[in-house]
């Protein structure tokens, strides 16, 4: 990857592509399951989005192969799609965006309060 796709982003759209092209070759309720598990997993992203890439390529892989094995999406993913993609963005322990300016906006104000406090 070059310095300019990096900065650009040119390759994550190109990867976002692939992605969506694979993913319209699949029946419509795995489609369905499809934009939930993208829309769950967003929030897992760092800034640009690059650390879940592959996250995307894996589950997207998964349900390809369900769906060639004939599965429900449901036997696949069960009701629980969050759940599903909190698991693979590494479980419990795993930190959303919001977690992260969370712990930098208590770091913020316990660092100005040090201050006004003495």
């Amino acid at each position: 990857m070059s310095f300019w796709e990096t900065i650009t982003g040119s390759d994550l759209t190109r990867e976002s592509k692939v992605l969506e092209a694979r993913a319209q070759a699949l029946p419509a309720d795995y489609q369905a399951a499809w934009e939930q598990i993208k829309n769950n997993l967003y929030t897992y992203g760092d800034f640009s989005g690059r650390n879940l890439m592959p996250i995307f390529d894996n589950a997207l892989g998964l349900l390809e192969e369900a769906s060639a094995d004939g599965l429900s999406i449901h036997e696949v993913l069960g009701d629980d799609i969050p759940g599903f993609c909190q698991a693979l963005a590494g479980g419990k322990e795993a930190r959303t965006y919001r977690d992260r300016w969370r712990e930098q906006l208590n770091r913020n104000v316990a660092r100005k309060l040090k201050r006004l406090g003495g």
